[in-house]
């Protein structure tokens, strides 16, 4: 990866599953488009639009914005045939001017029916994008990426990794995995909520659907984890990990964490108690800009 594609990433982003444009009305995709028009105004790195969203969510991002990268995080490869989405990704080029990039992911096994051999599943993938017409060639991918097997794909196959849910050691673990030359783009949840009690709830709400799904706690139980962890919701110990609580300077001090454990680019979802963890925070994405002010400038 050449300095020029980590400096297009930049070193802080925002995922939010938020930004899926297929599924609102108009007036939702008006809200959407106003919304990444104001983040690439404040100057973060990357929009990450997450959920499993489709290339067609990421046009529209792209069409909305003019110069920040916009990434799928992640895109399924059981819900979208390969060439399919190359194609559609040579269709928006011509807007994209390069600044897209396709997050892969093989989702979870509860999730989807025809879920099996993930591992082999990607490669495939892999292999159909790169004989599509015209080819969708590892410059222009990143892959979900947890366990050792995946990050050395994601070394090997594309621009590196976007591992979803992990802490810090395993950033330090990944870039270790990936090799110095790789993409690696964590995301990290935060909520700016100086409650801490109240701010565990509010990451706990999130965290219950994940600790159902067998790739993030076999994750954490590589990186030294418990079931009993798990219980409640998620022990103190397992939130203090996950998440950045607090005010924006302790959400800096974490994401600082990161960056020094190896991420190239730390993408930052929002979670408020108000939304549910869902919605567009535009409130919270410009006091965090202020926060980043010199990494973002």
């Amino acid at each position: 990866m050449t300095s020029e594609t980590r400096e297009a990433f930049g070193r802080v982003g925002i995922w939010s599953s938020a930004l899926h444009g297929s599924r609102t009305d108009s007036t939702g995709r008006q809200a959407i488009a106003e919304a990444v028009a104001e983040l690439e105004e404040l100057k973060y790195g990357t929009l990450w639009i997450g959920g499993s969203p489709s290339v067609d969510d990421a046009a529209a991002v792209v069409a909305a914005t003019r110069t920040v990268t916009v990434a799928t995080g992640i895109l399924s490869i059981w819900d979208h045939p390969a060439d399919k989405v190359a194609a559609r990704v040579a269709g928006i080029d011509a807007t994209a001017r390069g600044r897209f990039v396709l997050g892969l992911g093989v989702s979870h096994g509860p999730m989807v029916p025809q879920y099996a051999k993930p591992y082999s599943a990607m490669v495939a993938y892999l292999d159909a994008l790169d004989a599509a017409d015209p080819p969708l060639g590892s410059g222009r991918r990143v892959l979900a990426a947890l366990g050792p097997k995946m990050l050395q794909l994601a070394s090997d196959r594309t621009l590196g990794a976007h591992p979803y849910l992990v802490t810090a050691e395993h950033t330090a673990e990944a870039r270790t995995a990936l090799g110095p030359d790789a993409l690696l783009a964590p995301e990290l949840s935060v909520v700016l909520d100086t409650d801490v009690e109240r701010a565990r709830t509010t990451a706990r709400n999130m965290l219950a659907m994940y600790l159902r799904l067998p790739n993030y706690t076999a994750n954490l139980l590589r990186l030294g984890f418990t079931e009993r962890d798990f219980d409640g919701g998620g022990s103190v110990r397992l939130l203090d990990a996950l998440f950045a609580l607090g005010d924006a300077g302790r959400v800096k001090d974490r994401t600082r964490e990161y960056l020094d454990a190896g991420a190239d680019h730390v993408a930052l979802q929002v979670l408020t108690a108000e939304e549910g963890g869902g919605g567009l925070p535009r409130a919270e994405w410009r006091e965090l800009a202020e926060a980043f002010a010199d990494e973002l400038s």
